[in-house]
């Protein structure tokens, strides 16, 4: 077997107005459209997509809550870390730096889903 590329991430979601927010107005990724019949969201990162599946019942816990990153993430290279830090905080979103001292900071979707964004 030989992989070529990854296509996309599902991220099951309890609010789907509550993370289309968050996805595309906080993140500002690019919406894509769909076909598809059950409540979802799909968001273009490169040649990359963000499927937010909408499933009132899910929730999310963190394993670790001293370290986000050692949590299910998925991580976003941002061209300006302070910038996007900046963004999620004017939107009250929470932050955790990484605890490695890199550059990259963890938030959590409304749903809790972990998020990385390290300056790439």
């Amino acid at each position: 077997m030989h992989i070529a590329k990854c296509l996309h991430t599902a991220i099951l979601v309890s609010d789907l107005a509550k993370s289309e927010w968050f996805y595309g107005t906080v993140l500002a990724l690019p919406k894509v459209d769909r076909v598809l019949k059950f409540p979802g969201a799909w968001y273009q990162v490169g040649e990359y997509q963000i499927h937010l599946i909408a499933d009132p019942s899910i929730r999310i816990e963190l394993h670790n809550r001293e370290k986000w990153g050692r949590n299910a993430h998925i991580a976003f290279a941002v061209a300006d870390l302070e910038a996007a830090k900046t963004q999620l905080l004017a939107n009250d979103c929470p932050i955790q730096t990484s605890a490695s001292g890199r550059a990259a900071l963890f938030t959590q979707d409304p749903d809790g889903n972990t998020i990385e964004l390290s300056q790439g």
